[in-house]
């Protein structure tokens, strides 16, 4: 292949991508219906130039089938006149006349093919037009609707839905988060009061087991040892009372 073979293919095909990018289907669409239309109006005017044709030539086949008819007649009525020669001269003129009839009959019959087929072709174009009328809608329906769809297409993948969707989950994580710390403060709190509930008691079994101490020590019961008797309501206290007043008195400030 020569240098200048390769540069006209590229030149072509760049030439080609141009033009195919520039092609809007709406246009084109449009334009092919005016280009179809144009040629309907071409094709009307040959079929009536043809009918024409026809029609004329229909006319002269009819006059000279007419003439050698009449130069027919005049030499049968010459040759019964006894006029040979003048019926001779009718026969030459009637011969001119149907060799003429003869030729514009070929020449009709011809005309009448011709004009059938313009007439079919026209049938068809019109039908063609109609049919691309209707096409020429729809396509431009989904045409458009191929533009705005990938214009949303475009919209949505400029969008950062990326980082969107991230951020949405890092605020998903930490409110989790939060519920959990508030669940776990919560379950905290619950413990707290419940060891503080043991503790008071365990301070009361504290204070029971005093109170038996208190009493075996005085030979009374836990009953009696709490409400002492007026008899010995004066009666002087011990070294063990003092011991456990101080155990009371530890046990208070706790």
């Amino acid at each position: 292949m020569g240098l200048f073979d390769r540069i006209s293919r590229v030149v072509k095909a760049n030439l080609n991508d141009l033009v195919s990018k520039a092609e809007d289907p709406e246009k084109v669409l449009e334009q092919s219906i005016i280009d179809m239309q144009e040629d309907l109006v071409q094709l009307r005017q040959a079929v009536a130039s043809s009918i024409a044709n026809q029609k004329r030539t229909q006319k002269q086949y009819e006059q000279a089938t007419t003439e050698a008819n009449t130069w027919q007649s005049r030499a049968q009525l010459a040759l019964q006149k006894g006029d040979e020669n003048l019926a001779r001269e009718a026969l030459v003129r009637k011969k001119s006349h149907a060799e003429t009839a003869a030729m514009l009959k070929t020449q009709l019959d011809g005309q009448l093919t011709q004009v059938d087929s313009l007439k079919r072709n026209l049938i068809g174009l019109e039908s063609k037009i109609s049919e691309a009328k209707t096409k020429k809608n729809m396509l431009k329906a989904r045409a458009q609707a191929a533009k705005a769809n990938e214009q949303l297409q475009n919209t949505l993948g400029s969008l950062n839905t990326g980082g969107s969707m991230a951020a949405f989950e890092r605020m998903e994580e930490k409110v989790l988060q939060m519920e959990a710390r508030s669940q776990a403060a919560y379950e905290i709190g619950g413990t707290n009061l419940e060891n503080q509930f043991a503790q008071l008691e365990a301070g009361s079994d504290v204070d029971d087991e005093l109170s038996a101490m208190k009493a075996q020590l005085t030979g009374a019961s836990p009953a009696q040892s709490q409400l002492p008797s007026a008899g010995n309501s004066s009666a002087p206290k011990t070294a063990v009372d003092d011991e456990l007043e101080q155990l009371r008195s530890q046990l208070n400030d706790s």
